[in-house]
């Protein structure tokens, strides 16, 4: 099938509600950092397919994993009839993930099922009603999980109203304006909201993700998890962390809040951790998991093919070093973005932790004003030249940088020559703009 007929049975038959276009990509291959289309052009990949490919496409370990398990074993539904590596993937997950309490370990298909289950499982844990969350927040498309986010893309819906949002604390769109003592604003404003509308004696738990990606790619300021760590202890509420995009090994570190020393009582990871197979994990206490037996199914979840490829998955990071080299790489990446923002003025910020990058695309950096067109604009002058990037954030304005963690020097390089060439042309106005339209992304 060429290009443009997939396109155009794409537009027939797949719903708008599954779409979230930057670009006429089409995929025929993968391999690496590298996509190929339909016409056989390949593409830098700084996406990873939304941080699902942390360990690169086409892995041969990968694919003789899930074939070997398949012939051995396809599916059994451990609800009812377990298999081990269900149980050897929870014992690898429970021993990467801090803390010196019990844990155990629950099993689905993608974050949102695995935020759905904190939603309903913690108010009941507790024997509290109330949750909260941060403005900016994108914990999934499921109705608990999308209730306890905050994105902008998700307004329309009507959620749970257990759920109290409040702002993420931006150094640099600070909500009062003010980025003097953010971390002490914020815990400000969430004891006026404990002395109003969500008390602290029936708060539940607060839910974070400890760098705020869909959000904008936000990292909040250093002592912030930690003073929020002592909230929760002070008024004997639970710490969920959403680790879903930012988690196993992309910060450089197994998980984000691993850089606050914080431990928090939930991790939710998902995304990432099958390397492209569909699965997700909740790992946290005991009592919190075990709160409701039969509480939260799904038939598929934990099947022997998926946890076959996680375990696989979790070796290869550690046998071939990808936490330091997405730490490495997240500094030269961050080093050649910030020249990049001494000559380019719509380059407003550059942030990140490894390979969790966000930079930050305004009308200028005097008035920062979010331009999203322009954004939207530069994703698609990159796929022009083979460079393929997203754009996030509440106001659609930020590029994020969250490339397979494999990827090479020579392979940052060529991004920020790539990158570089974009910017220049979109400074200088040499992008059409009629053709972006079709593709803002979150627009």
């Amino acid at each position: 099938m060429e290009q443009k007929e997939l396109l155009d049975k794409d537009h027939q038959v797949i719903s708008q509600g599954l779409k979230l276009r930057f670009s006429p990509m089409t995929v025929a291959s993968a391999s690496g950092c590298w996509l190929t289309d339909l016409s056989g052009k390949e593409y830098l990949d700084l996406t990873a397919g939304w941080a699902v490919a942390n360990i690169g496409y086409g892995r041969e370990e990968i694919a003789k994993t899930i074939f070997d398990q398949y012939l051995k074993l396809s599916f059994t539904t451990q609800l009812s009839a377990p298999s081990e590596t269900m149980v050897q993937l929870a014992e690898k997950l429970i021993s990467l993930t801090p803390g010196d309490f019990e844990k155990k370990v629950w099993f689905g298909h993608s974050g949102s099922d695995a935020n759905e289950l904190i939603s309903k499982f913690i108010p009941i844990a507790a024997g509290r009603s109330k949750m909260i969350s941060f403005i900016g927040s994108y914990h999934g498309q499921t109705m608990g999980a999308s209730s306890l986010s905050g994105h902008s893309a998700q307004a329309r819906f009507e959620g749970r109203g257990n759920v109290v949002k409040i702002p993420y604390p931006n150094p640099y769109r600070p909500f009062s304006g003010i980025s003097a003592n953010l971390t002490e604003q914020t815990l400000h404003y969430m004891k006026e909201v404990f002395a109003t509308i969500c008390p602290a004696d029936d708060t539940a738990g607060i839910i974070i993700e400890a760098i705020q990606s869909d959000g904008g790619m936000i990292l909040p300021p250093p002592a912030f998890l930690q003073a929020l760590r002592e909230i929760c202890d002070q008024y004997g509420i639970y710490l969920i962390i959403d680790e879903v995009k930012v988690g196993m090994g992309r910060t450089g570190a197994w998980f984000s809040f691993q850089h606050c020393e914080i431990v928090p009582d939930v991790v939710v990871l998902g995304k990432s951790l099958g390397a492209g197979l569909p699965i997700s994990a909740v790992v946290g206490r005991k009592e919190l998991l075990d709160a409701v037996s039969a509480g939260h199914m799904f038939t598929t979840s934990g099947n022997p093919v998926s946890t076959s490829a996680a375990l696989k998955n979790i070796q290869l990071i550690e046998e071939e070093g990808l936490l330091e080299n997405a730490k490495h790489q997240g500094i030269s990446f961050l080093n050649g973005l910030h020249k990049l923002q001494e000559t380019y003025p719509c380059i407003g910020d550059v942030r990140g932790k490894g390979l969790a990058i966000g930079v930050e695309i305004v009308e200028n950096r005097h008035s920062q004003n979010p331009d999203p067109l322009k954004t939207a604009a530069i994703c698609y002058r990159a796929y022009e030249l083979g460079l393929l990037i997203y754009n996030v954030g509440i106001y659609g304005n930020v590029l994020e940088i969250t490339p397979p963690l494999t990827i090479n020097a020579l392979e940052v390089e060529r991004a920020l020559a790539i990158l570089e060439e974009v910017f220049k042309d979109a400074e200088n106005g040499h992008i059409d703009l009629h053709k972006v339209q079709e593709f803002s992304g979150w627009g």
